[in-house]
């Protein structure tokens, strides 16, 4: 969907409604400030759920706003993002991601392009108000891809109040000179609520801090310090009602998300110096880009009684992604596609999804959790070129948990799920590569082998999870949990049957037919603590997996040219451990000072040697001033070197970083407008992140970054 915007409307707009500005409505923090909230529905909910929970609320995510989400959450320990260039990232949590990790919007999983490493999320940073994250096994819940944790972005609150409300947010960074805006309208009406909010970016090429990258020993140029082709643009539409009368509540949700970006030459297929010349324009978008349309429309239906909850959530999501890059081929015989020449790479992901979840309040002191869930998802592909397979799948599960609360000190809960999948992989096969082959004298059998770019794959798959946890909060000093738990992942279809080149990653990738759902064992802890102006938390974990599927280098070499080793998809046993801790001490009424840090241990026990993209352990500490409507911050970020790589995996130097913000509530005819401005990587430091693939060819992160956000609520109320 790609609507048009003029930035001058948004800038009449906000003068327009600045005397209108609505007061901030977020909650005062406990613990950690900017993570654990006060009494509230979710401290409630955190006294029962075993697995660890933190909530970044509102200011929380101002603070650390970028226009992409999950550069946001990333600030939370545990929670890491894998970058993937121009400005996207995909989440991680504890070491683990890709479909390991789930993210709710409205109650249902988004489904995009999660399993690659190159494909971000597809989400209106704008557009979020309150994010909850579970770390741990949470398939249970949620079923596969939940092993690793959940990010739900929570439900926006209803205002009580009849009332006509909105707001009008700017956003810019020097990085890539950005300007962004979001313009939000809606009304509440006895029982009904109308959300509708627009949102869009236009940025341009990434500025770093270097002059050459280097590939293979190949010195490339950076002209004026610029990632050419790095710009972009994002839309996005996001339109939400809710009817809630007495026991019954319903909402129906609709967004569109659609994101065009470049791919820096250097870092897309063979690096190309002539590709590389300054063209004297930072904001053009040239061969090879990527342009993605996320649209989902989810609906929620509710009923409660006086001890019984009865829920339901069903969605439709198609994801439609394009890679174009100028027609090549390696291979002699391949002729120019009559159509769409120079799309490289087309995925069209339909997904299908239904939960049902029923709550029954037993007693005073029992509470029973009943699930049932299906989804279906159909992927075609198209392009000259080929990466994921075409593939079908179907999964259904059902779920039990049961919560004993004797009192407000002591929770105990346990469950059990099984869940049925099967997915079906279409083969593909490429009779120019045959052809080639032939040409260049390999046998039959070698011929036969390469040209299948997936074989066909009929597979069924059935698992259950386990769930035991104890959450006891003595006082309002201590709480302590501990969670066992089994949780399971079933295989993708890249993993059961791609057999071809990544050129994103420059290798030939291979899957295997004969993989079983991954399976892992895992227990975490955490304990907090407030005492004064001390509190501090701590949160050890300890993942183990029978058959963990990754990417392993066999030390054979592909025949297909520019491609150097095969890596296949295999098993092993694997472990994660490590923790995450923090502490804060409010020195005075006006200055806190706060030191957060994670570290994460990865281990493939059938080989000895660590797992690929570990993330290196990190430490945050950061000094607050804050009065009335004035906050500053200065925050020291240390990063330790990752020595600990998987095999033909290069090291990455640790550095160390420093931020400085401030926000401002500005009052307006009694109200107040937001602004906050932030200074990242002041000293222009030259890093690379261990998580982000642009590293394989020597491309720091962006250096210093300015960064302003001016947002202007406004609300009027009647009867």
């Amino acid at each position: 969907m790609r609507i048009g915007f003029i930035p001058g409307v948004l800038g009449v707009l906000c003068t327009a409604l600045s005397a209108h500005a609505q007061e901030s409505d977020s909650v005062r923090n406990v613990a950690l400030p900017e993570v654990v909230v006060a009494e509230t529905y979710q401290q409630l909910q955190n006294k029962k759920i075993a697995l660890t929970l933190e909530v970044a609320d509102r200011d929380f995510l101002r603070k650390h706003f970028t226009g992409n989400f999950m550069q946001a959450m990333e600030n939370i320990p545990g929670v890491q993002a894998m970058d993937i260039g121009s400005g996207f990232s995909k989440p991680m949590i504890r070491g683990m991601g890709f479909n390991r990790v789930a993210v709710l919007e409205n109650g249902i999983k988004q489904e995009g392009q999660q399993w690659g490493a190159d494909h971000g999320l597809e989400l209106d940073a704008f557009n979020v108000d309150a994010v909850s994250v579970m770390k741990g096994p949470a398939s249970l819940l949620y079923g596969s891809d939940a092993m690793g944790g959940v990010i739900d972005i929570s439900p926006v609150q209803v205002p009580a109040e009849n009332m006509l409300f909105g707001d009008v947010t700017l956003l810019g960074k020097s990085v890539n000179e950005t300007f962004g805006a979001s313009l939000m309208l809606g009304i509440k009406k006895n029982a009904w609520y109308t959300k509708l909010r627009y949102s869009e970016q236009l940025f341009g090429d990434y500025r770093i801090p270097a002059d050459t990258i280097i590939y293979l020993t190949q010195k490339i140029p950076v002209r004026g310090r610029r990632l050419k082709n790095t710009a972009g643009w994002e839309r996005n539409i996001n339109f939400f009602t809710q009817y809630q009368k007495k026991g019954y509540k319903s909402n129906y949700a609709v967004s569109n998300v659609f994101q065009k970006t470049g791919f820096f030459p250097g870092a897309h297929g063979i690096p190309d110096v002539s590709r590389l010349e300054d063209d004297g324009d930072s904001r053009n978008i040239e061969l090879p880009y990527s342009k993605v349309n996320h649209l989902k429309v989810t609906t929620h239906q509710q009923y409660v009684w006086e001890k019984f909850i009865l829920s339901g959530d069903m969605g439709y999501q198609n994801n439609h992604r394009e890679e174009w890059s100028a027609f090549h081929t390696h291979y002699g015989s391949q002729p120019l596609p009559q159509t769409n020449p120079d799309k490289e790479l087309g995925f069209n992901l339909n997904t299908f999804s239904f939960s049902a979840i029923g709550r029954l309040i037993g007693s005073s002191f029992w509470e029973y959790r009943m699930g049932w869930d299906s989804q279906f998802q159909r992927n075609t592909i198209s392009g000259y070129s080929f990466l994921l397979p075409e593939y079908e799948r179907f999964t259904t599960g059902v779920s039990w948990l049961t919560t004993y609360r004797p009192d407000n000190v002591l929770a105990v809960s346990g469950g059990i799920r099984y869940d049925y999948g099967r997915i079906y992989v279409f083969a593909h096969d490429d009779p120019y590569l045959a052809t080639y082959l032939q040409e260049q004298g390999y046998s039959d059998e070698q011929v036969e082998s390469y040209r299948w770019n997936s074989r066909r794959v009929n597979r069924s798959f059935g698992d259950y999870s386990l769930s035991l946890g104890v959450v006891w909060t003595p006082s309002v000093l201590h709480q302590l949990k501990v969670n066992i738990g089994r949780s399971f992942r079933l295989p993708g279809a890249n993993e059961l049957a791609s057999n071809g080149v990544h050129y994103g990653t420059f290798r030939h990738e291979q899957g295997d037919a004969t993989l079983s759902s991954e399976q892992g064992w895992q227990m975490d802890a955490s304990y907090q603590l407030k005492y004064g102006r001390l509190s501090l938390y701590v949160s050890p974990f300890v993942n183990w997996f029978s058959n963990y599927i990754f990417l392993r280098p066999t030390g054979e070499w592909s025949v297909l040219p520019h491609t150097g080793q095969i890596y296949r998809y295999t098993q092993t046993e694997a472990l994660f451990a490590g923790t995450e801790a923090g502490a804060e001490v409010r020195i005075s009424s006006a200055f806190s000072y706060r030191i957060s840090g994670e570290y994460v241990y990865t281990y493939n026990c059938d080989e000895h040697i660590p797992l690929s993209f570990s993330p290196p352990a990190t430490l945050h500490n950061t000094l607050t001033w804050q009065k009335k409507r004035y906050m500053l911050y200065a925050e020291w970020q240390n990063i330790a070197r990752q020595n600990r790589v998987d095999r033909n995996e290069d090291r990455t130097p640790g550095t160390n970083l420093f931020h400085i913000g401030g926000s401002l509530d500005l009052p307006v005819a009694g109200n107040k407008v937001e602004i906050t401005l932030t200074v990242r990587n002041i000293l222009n430091t030259r890093y690379y992140n261990h998580l982000s693939f642009y590293r394989k060819v020597e491309i720091p992160e962006p250096g210093r970054n300015f960064q302003l956000l001016i947002k202007v609520p406004f609300k009027k109320r009647f009867e």
